[in-house]
C-alpha cells in the first residue's frame, strides 16, 4: 500500500514539459518518480552518470551553440563516406 508523500519544488515550465514527455510515454510524473526511486534502489545510486564537464567539453558546448565548428552532412551515408567507412 503507498502510504508515503514525496514533495518537492521545481520550476512550473520544467514540470510542464516533463509532463508532456511523460504523457507521450504513457507515465505519470507519479510514476517515473516512483520508477526513478525503484531505479536508484536498484544501483545504489543515481542511475546514470553525472559528470561536471571538462574545460574542452564546455568549449565545445560553448563554440557549437555560437554555430561555430560544425561538421554538415548530407544524409548518414555521406557522413559515414566522409568518415571513411
Amino acid at each position: 500500500m503507498k502510504t508515503a508523500t514525496v514533495r518537492a519544488r521545481i520550476e512550473p515550465e520544467l514540470k510542464q514539459a516533463v509532463e508532456h514527455v511523460l504523457n507521450e510515454l504513457g507515465l505519470s510524473l507519479s510514476q517515473a518518480i516512483e520508477l526513478f526511486l525503484k531505479q536508484v534502489k536498484l544501483n545504489s545510486g543515481i542511475p546514470f552518470d553525472i559528470r561536471i564537464p571538462n574545460k574542452e567539453t564546455l568549449k565545445t558546448f560553448e563554440d557549437t551553440d555560437k554555430g561555430m565548428h560544425l561538421t554538415r552532412y548530407k544524409n548518414a551515408k555521406d557522413m559515414f563516406k566522409k568518415l571513411g567507412r
